[in-house]
């Protein structure tokens, strides 16, 4: 079994990488439609659409107007997120996404950080570097 350490990954908006990233995460979710019928003894369901939602941590660098300054509110962006790295071989999700919040924290005994949540639109897809 392979396993990957998180300072690893990276991601990337469009081509350009994200700078600072502290963390990230993505969820991938599926609907469900009720098919049950009269007679059933248990209920039963089929598989529907899927969504995806994700977010990411950064130390902020406004100097970073590629990565971070793409990833303004209402933006729709494409995102690539590397868990493993972005090497040859590597494998990454990627798909359309638009940015729903950012959250800028500053306190006097930390770095100024930000959180940046994006909902997907259409699917979510892996590939391989």
């Amino acid at each position: 079994m392979t396993t990957h350490t998180g300072s690893e990954g990276t991601v990337k908006v469009g081509s350009n990488v994200i700078a600072e990233i502290r963390s990230f995460s993505i969820e991938e979710t599926a609907d469900t439609l009720e098919d049950t019928t009269m007679g059933d003894t248990a209920r039963t369901y089929k598989s529907s659409l899927t969504s995806y939602s994700g977010s990411l941590d950064v130390f902020w660098d406004e100097t970073d107007t590629a990565g971070q300054g793409a990833l303004a509110i209402g933006a729709e962006v494409t995102l690539a997120m590397y868990p493993e790295g972005d090497t040859t071989g590597d494998t990454y999700l990627t798909g359309a996404a638009i940015v729903t919040s950012r959250s800028i924290s500053s306190s006097f005994d930390g770095l100024v950080e930000m959180s940046i949540s994006v909902q997907g639109t259409g699917a979510l897809s892996t590939d391989t570097v």
